[in-house]
This record gives structure tokens, C-alpha cells and sequence, in this order.
């Protein structure tokens, strides 16, 4: 069957048991689906108590029907959806008799592609549905909901517009060049460059805090050993992840654990001591520590506050990453004060008192770019990688502008930007971004 008029049928609900399961149907064959399981077609928009019928008329389940036919549907065409109860062995039946009846299996996240396809959905929204599914915490789903409801790309098609109407100007100027290449010069006109650009950079922010609350922050403890690494990622945690000693090297291997402030996900990683050693256990503990500090959005390297650095390891400081020292242990009567490093920002805590942790905390947010205001919408790196595109095309076109340069030139600048600003919501969209984008999706949605 071609995919485009294909029927197809998946669970909507999570495999295993459950008091309730969804068997979600959608495509040209629905009616005669549901018409054979439930020996007529339900009343479109109203719950139906029905016997779902197998092959011979058998039995499979008693439950609830819900027929939406097209196009006011979730996809755009009919869809069938059979509430039984919740089991594998009965999911799986009503799946197989769609399919028996020349359904076919979809594929992961095709009812949400086709209802894009359909123009129930942008491709923000879209992606919306499945970071709602995956929020980790309740201001991350608030995120998304409001790219769900399309404030993501209302403001994202104001800016087109924009752009386009800029646009539009400039390629005026060339065929009119007498009347319009004068208005190109105009207060006007360096208003709307004004307003368009504080556009650009304030989506860009909320995207940045859609995408922090979507990915989280990578952060990485690292530290001389004793320095209360282990120490603080419990005092971070709210509980003991870390196992605690005296005795250098009690942490050997990489220790993750996921925590949230003020909505935002932090992974957080513990790791080995750093020193030199002839342990073979130790050394490999230190080599996937200093791997993982290539990695990290963020390096929290611990220094105890009554032994300060050692000689030369100010200049060993991590060089791959963005990294804050943490003066730890100040509650010690032996403690230093913490020292001004010109590069690396310092700040002073106890671990074991929690003085400093709320500004740890607060250091943390600054780092992920994160402002818990309720006004993020749920984001993904290719979102901000096209909107910079974009912004990268649109401030071109204006230097051109302001150089009076060809105006064939700043056209195409503009044209480009505006394309860019199209694939945020899909309306310039390929089959291998459409591809990338639904394959992360769940079966069934």
C-alpha cells in the first residue's frame, strides 16, 4: 500500500498492564474496520460501550469506542480509538485484528506526522506532544504546553513576517529603484531593522530556557581527593547518593544523579579524586573523569578550604569547559578565605552547613541561561540553530542595507532568513528533517 493511503493502527498507551489501554485506528479503512470489531460504526464524538469482536465474531474485550471521523480528527482523518482494558495479551488482539483487517502497524510518532500533514499541527507542536510525554518536571511541561497551544509559533511567524515584509521593500527597490531606494533610508524603515532584531534576540532567550528545561544542564564535580565532592553532590541531591569517608579514593568511578532547581534538570556527575596513583582502578576511574569533564556544560571544581590549592594545580584547572571553583568546607576553623582567580570564578560553601548552596544554585540557572519567570517554551537545539541562522542572515542583509550595497544582495539574504525562520514550524521542511523529528516519537502518538 502506498503510505499515504495506508491505514494504520498502534497502542496508544504504555505497553503493560494497566486499567485502562488506548488502540488508537486512523486512515481510509477505519470505517470498515470499526465496522467489523464492532459490528456498526459508533455515533461520531460520543463514547460507545461495545463488544470488540474478533475473527468468527470471538470476543476479545467490552469497552469503549470513540469514532472522529475527518477531518475533525487529532490526524485529519478517521480515527477509531478502542478503550479496553488495559493488558498486553488484549491490546495486542485488538492490534492484530486491525491489522488482519488491512490495517497496518505505524511507525513511531505517524499519527502526529500525519496530523501535521494535514495542517493539524505545525512541526513545533508536534514536537511539543512528545517533550509534554518525556517533561521531567512540572515547570518543563508547562514549557511545553505552551508550544503545544502554538504561542512557540505565533511568535516565530510574527518574526517571518516581518522579514518577509522587509523583504518585500527591498525588492520593490529593484524594480522601482526611483521611488522606493530613498525609503530604504528612511526612520521607518531603521525602526522595523530595530524591532525585527530585538525580536530575534528575544526569542532566542526563551529558547534558550525552553531547550535548558528540555535537556538540562550537564555539570561535572570535579577535585582533589577529600575535597567534599561526594559531599556535595548529597547536599545538592537532598539526599545521600555518594557514598562518604576519609579515605582518599573512596569514589573510583563515575557517580550520575539527576536533580532539579526550580524546574530546571541537572545532571549532575561525581567523579574520582584527581591525583597521581599506580592503582590500575583508580587510573581508569580518573580517566573516564577527565572524559567527562570534556564533556560537561559546567565543571564545579571543589577545593577544600583548609588545605587551598596545591602547588601548580591553578594552572591544571579545567580548560575544556566552562568551570567555577567551589571553596568548600569554610565551616573548618582552619579555613582560608577564598582567593580571586582572574580567569575562574570562585565561590565559598560548606557542603556539610549549606551555607553558599543557594548561590551555588543561583550559579547554576546562570549557567544553563535559565530564568524560572513561566515564559520558556519547550525548545530543541534545531530550533535555536535555525533561528540563528536566521539572525545571522538578517544582520547581513542589514549591514548590506546600511552599506548601500546591491539590494539584489540584501534580497537574498532576506530570502534565506525567512526560509530559515520556515523550518522552525515546518512550513519549509524536508523528508529527512520530518524523518529525525517523528522517529523520536513513541508508537501510537
Amino acid at each position: 500500500m502506498n503510505a499515504a493511503v495506508d491505514t494504520i493502527v498502534a497502542g496508544a498507551t504504555a505497553p503493560g498492564r494497566g486499567g485502562i489501554g488506548i488502540v488508537r485506528i486512523s486512515g481510509p479503512q477505519t470505517r470498515r474496520i470499526a465496522t467489523e470489531i464492532l459490528g456498526g460504526l459508533p455515533e461520531a464524538r460520543y463514547a460507545t460501550v461495545a463488544v470488540f469482536s474478533g475473527a468468527g465474531g470471538l470476543t476479545i474485550d467490552v469497552g469503549i469506542a470513540l469514532y472522529f471521523p475527518a477531518p475533525a480528527s487529532f490526524t485529519g482523518e478517521d480515527v477509531l480509538e478502542l478503550h479496553g482494558h488495559g493488558g498486553s495479551v488484549v491490546m495486542d488482539q485488538l492490534v492484530a485484528r486491525a491489522v488482519e483487517l488491512g490495517a497496518r502497524p505505524a511507525r513511531p510518532g505517524e499519527f502526529s506526522e500525519r496530523a501535521f500533514h494535514h495542517g493539524k499541527l505545525d512541526l513545533v507542536q508536534a514536537e511539543a506532544i512528545a517533550d509534554l510525554i518525556a517533561a521531567g518536571s512540572a515547570e518543563a511541561a508547562r514549557a511545553a504546553l505552551r508550544s503545544l497551544s502554538g504561542e512557540f509559533s505565533r511568535e516565530v511567524g510574527a518574526l517571518a513576517v516581518r522579514v518577509m515584509q522587509l523583504r518585500a521593500y527591498v525588492e520593490a527597490a529593484i524594480d522601482f529603484p526611483d521611488e522606493d531606494a530613498e525609503f530604504l533610508e528612511s526612520q521607518e524603515v531603521k525602526d522595523r531593522l530595530t524591532e525585527i532584531g530585538q525580536r530575534f534576540a528575544k526569542i532566542a532567550d526563551t529558547m534558550r530556557q525552553g531547550r535548558a528545561l528540555r535537556d538540562g544542564l550537564h555539570v561535572v564535580i570535579a577535585g582533589r581527593p577529600n575535597a567534599g565532592k561526594s559531599s556535595l553532590l548529597n547536599a545538592l541531591a537532598g539526599h545521600d547518593a555518594a557514598i562518604v569517608t576519609e579515605i582518599p579514593g573512596t569514589t573510583r568511578d563515575l557517580l550520575r544523579e539527576r536533580i532539579h532547581v526550580d524546574g530546571l534538570p541537572i545532571h549532575v556527575v561525581d567523579t574520582a579524586g584527581l591525583r597521581d596513583t599506580d592503582d590500575v582502578i583508580e587510573v581508569e576511574g580518573l580517566r573516564r573523569a577527565r572524559m567527562e569533564m570534556s564533556r560537561a556544560d559546567l565543571v564545579l571544581y571543589v577545593v577544600d578550604a583548609a588545605r587551598g590549592f596545591a602547588e601548580g594545580e591553578t594552572a591544571s584547572l579545567p580548560t575544556g569547559a566552562a568551570t567555577l571553583v567551589v571553596w568548600n568546607k569554610t565551616d573548618l576553623p582552619d579555613a582560608v578565605p577564598a582567593p580571586a582567580l582572574e580567569e575562574r570564578p570562585v565561590l565559598a560553601i560548606s557542603a556539610l552547613t549549606g551555607a553558599g548552596l543557594p548561590e551555588l544554585r543561583e550559579q547554576l540557572k546562570a549557567a544553563a541561561g535559565y530564568q524560572a519567570d513561566g515564559s520558556a517554551w519547550s525548545a530543541r537545539r534545531r530550533h535555536l540553530d535555525a533561528l540563528e541562522r536566521a539572525r545571522s542572515l538578517f544582520e547581513v542583509a542589514e549591514a548590506r542595507l546600511g552599506e548601500k550595497a546591491s539590494f539584489e544582495l540584501v534580497a537574498e539574504e532576506l530570502r534565506q532568513a525567512h526560509q530559515a525562520l520556515g523550518e522552525i514550524t515546518g512550513e519549509v521542511s524536508s523528508d529527512a528533517l520530518l524523518g529525525a523529528v517523528f522517529a523520536t516519537f513513541c508508537i501510537g502518538k
